[in-house]
């Protein structure tokens, strides 16, 4: 069975990732755009699943910041797809971190 992105699926899609467009807060004057692609899913002990990633958000004022997150839970949100929730501090670099939170971009699947 193939499933591509526009595909409605009930249940768990093993193997899928998610991605991210998103900009830091406001540290220093600045902020900074994240482009991020998820870890295939970990599963959790109740049988959902959390994403892990990690990166660097552009470069911005001479500088740039590292980040390792894992995401929340699944997210169902409609339609057999399903998102997770973000929330992490970016490394600190020339003197600062940023926060970054947001949803990523939505997945096949409902768990």
């Amino acid at each position: 069975m193939s499933i591509s992105k526009d595909d409605f699926v009930s249940g768990f899609v093993p193997g899928h990732n998610h991605g991210s467009v998103d900009y830091t807060s406001i540290s220093h004057g600045h902020i900074h755009q994240c482009l991020d692609i998820t870890s295939p899913p970990i599963m959790t002990p109740d049988g959902g699943h959390i994403h892990y990633t990690e990166g660097y958000v552009m470069f911005e004022d001479g500088h740039h910041h590292h980040y390792k997150a894992y995401s929340s839970p699944a997210i169902p949100v409609g339609n057999g797809m399903h998102v997770h929730y973000y929330d992490f501090e970016t490394t600190t670099d020339a003197g600062h971190s940023h926060h970054v939170k947001g949803v990523d971009m939505p997945a096949p699947g409902t768990k």
